[in-house]
């Protein structure tokens, strides 16, 4: 055995930081889910004691925070923005969109009404900018940016349940089909359903970029609702 004085030390910890520390609970968020982030597993991440990370972060809602935080600046775009205001809508929309199937767990923060930040705020600023020059009263432009954000929203989140339920239930969407395809056919063909059968028995074509035609037909309400018009 060699003498203590011969052996190299050991490599020295990384000083942790703030930054540090949210990226790996995004990480661990985003390979397993939020309800896997705990202070206790980031530090385990980080080969550290959960009382040290506690030096930096006072409680799990605070790290929760930054973690939205951290990832909400993946959607500002470099300015300036578009020229046209429906245009700069749709390019921030979409990285949104894009924002939420990276980070799908960042639907359960918004339910949970974590905290903002300032790259939060940073993203409002941005989408109220795409209104500057349209002469609009702060009222206006804000209930215009409601209707936008709520289809927005509403759009991203069920299609982030969608294609995290195989995930959480241990079910696919085929599997899940199969089960209930039967009994759904049985009904269609009682009838009852003129409409919605030959949508489900034929399929409907196109649908997949919903996206993008609801968006549009959003800006076309508030288009003719601008003043002028």
């Amino acid at each position: 055995m060699s003498s203590i004085w011969s052996r190299p030390s050991p490599p020295r910890r990384p000083v942790l930081t703030r930054e540090a520390i949210v990226a790996a609970a995004v990480a661990v968020a985003d390979a397993e889910g939020l309800a896997a982030v705990s202070i206790r597993r980031v530090a385990a991440e980080l080969d550290a004691r959960a009382m040290t990370l506690y030096s930096y972060i006072e409680r799990k809602e605070d790290l929760l925070a930054l973690m939205l935080d951290e990832v909400s600046a993946e959607v500002l775009v470099e300015e300036p923005l578009p020229a046209s205001w429906r245009e700069a809508l749709l390019l921030l929309a979409r990285r949104e969109r894009e924002l939420v199937l990276r980070h799908p767990w960042r639907v359960e923060l918004i339910s949970q009404r974590v905290e903002i930040g300032p790259n939060g705020l940073r993203h409002v600023e941005q989408k109220l900018s795409a209104f500057d020059g349209l002469g609009l009263d702060r009222l206006t432009c804000w209930r215009f940016l409601a209707v936008f954000n709520d289809y927005m929203t509403g759009f991203v989140v069920r299609e982030s349940l969608e294609r995290g339920a195989p995930r959480s239930e241990g079910i696919n969407d085929a599997e899940r089909a199969a089960v209930a395809e039967p009994h759904i056919k049985e009904l269609v063909r009682s009838g009852e359903f003129p409409r919605l059968a030959p949508m489900i028995e034929q399929g409907v074509r196109g649908a997949d970029d919903n996206f993008e035609r609801g968006l549009n037909w959003v800006l076309d309400g508030i288009e003719r609702a601008l003043p002028g018009r």
